[in-house]
């Protein structure tokens, strides 16, 4: 069969080509240590790694958000814990304050103590995370929260805003406990309602006072405030705040409780005739309206102007301090719980990363040894086609004269 010159040399060139392209295309698995770089290298694998990458991809995103969380919940179980441990602080100071012994000056030492109570107090709820965000202000983040006003109430200025973040398919963790959760919405340790004292020449105290029957509570026919009067030891009187008698009995007996309007009130101690005091609607108590009335109870001094109900006022006082500590540590709990539910998280996605990993490896990583040899073979395949072609265009008919 004749063969043209131009035949000859488009088929050398195209063996040529081919065996260059195999070079190029070995030295790209070799270089990228990859076997499978698009579809037409294996078209089931590689749709296969598209959905292993898929999937790696989305754990790290997860991974990135499990940082974070851990970061702003890690923040705030320290920031919960450095808040208990001021009140504890407080706590023994505010005892001591109580021993009879001390003088004005030591009570002005104490009171001092619990000023910067205050101010540490202020401090914590008003920390920030590290992006500069108040981590107690709900969703209101670049708004200072806490502020102390000149008679040592606070005002709220976040929201109760809750964030959140996906931290696995389905899994979302809170980033944040909004600061009226936080410091002002701790249970009233007497319950629904707390005692304005009016008079109080026994030293009887309100034990507890609780909505027992919602469906009997009825504010519009008897709204409260609620005044109990005693008239005698075993003579009560108790009355809305329009002047209807909702309670009446000539015989109460110490520790009795009294029930009207679906509530049930009990008083620590014995009423003397003239005692009073009034009945308000008070659920929650905050930690800084607690601490501001510890302070006010010490700056009293040695020479109160009721010594009773200053007796009073300090139990009562003492009891809300570990109601705050009781709702702070459950608050320090639940980022606990937050941060024990980030920590199963991430170990889920070390696991799967691992077994997805593996699954990516074994379709998508080179053998180099069978690559190298690959990589040889298609070599010497084009050189010795480069050789030939050579060879062949220097020969002549003169040559076989």
């Amino acid at each position: 069969m004749r063969v043209s010159t131009a035949q000859f040399y488009f088929q050398n060139s195209q063996q040529i080509s081919q065996q260059q392209s195999n070079v190029n295309e070995q030295t790209q698995y070799l270089s990228s240590g990859k076997r499978v770089l698009s579809a037409k290298d294996d078209a089931v694998n590689f749709g296969t790694l598209t959905g292993l990458k898929g999937e790696l991809s989305s754990i790290e995103q997860f991974e990135r958000n499990i940082t974070i969380a851990e970061n702003r919940n890690s923040l705030q179980e320290t920031s919960f814990s450095s808040a208990i441990k001021v009140l504890e602080t407080l706590k023994q100071r505010f005892i001591q304050a109580n021993n009879g012994v001390l003088g004005d000056n030591d009570l002005a030492s104490i009171a001092q103590v619990a000023d910067n109570s205050f101010e540490q107090l202020l401090d914590i709820a008003n920390n920030k995370d590290d992006t500069g965000g108040f981590i107690f202000a709900g969703f209101q983040t670049n708004q200072q929260p806490f502020i102390r006003q000149p008679d040592n109430s606070v005002v709220y200025n976040g929201d109760n805003g809750v964030r959140e973040l996906s931290i696995g398919s389905n899994v979302d963790v809170t980033l944040n406990q909004p600061g009226d959760k936080a410091f002002l919405n701790v249970e009233n340790p007497t319950g629904d309602f707390s005692a304005n004292y009016l008079a109080n020449t026994s030293g009887i105290s309100l034990q507890s006072a609780v909505v027992a029957n919602r469906g009997a509570y009825n504010t519009t026919t008897n709204p409260p405030d609620y005044t109990f009067n005693f008239t005698s030891a075993t003579d009560l009187t108790v009355t809305d705040s329009l002047g209807n008698t909702v309670f009446n009995t000539n015989t109460y007996a110490a520790g009795q409780t009294v029930a009207f309007n679906g509530l049930e009130v009990q008083i620590s101690g014995n009423p003397l005739p003239g005692d009073s005091f009034e009945l308000q609607p008070d659920e929650e108590v905050s930690v800084f309206e607690t601490v501001g009335a510890a302070l006010d109870w010490i700056k009293q001094g040695t020479n109160p102007a009721n010594p009773t109900q200053h007796g009073v006022d300090h139990a009562e006082i003492l009891a809300n301090i570990d109601a705050s500590i009781n709702h702070l540590l459950a608050r320090q709990a639940e980022a606990g719980v937050n941060r024990q539910l980030i920590d199963s998280q991430k170990n889920i996605h070390a696991d799967n990363e691992l077994i997805i990993e593996g699954s990516r490896s074994g379709i998508e990583d080179l053998d180099f040894a069978k690559a190298v040899s690959d990589f040889q073979q298609s070599q010497t395949a084009l050189q010795a086609a480069q050789q030939t072609f050579v060879q062949v265009r220097e020969l002549s008919l003169f040559n076989f004269i």
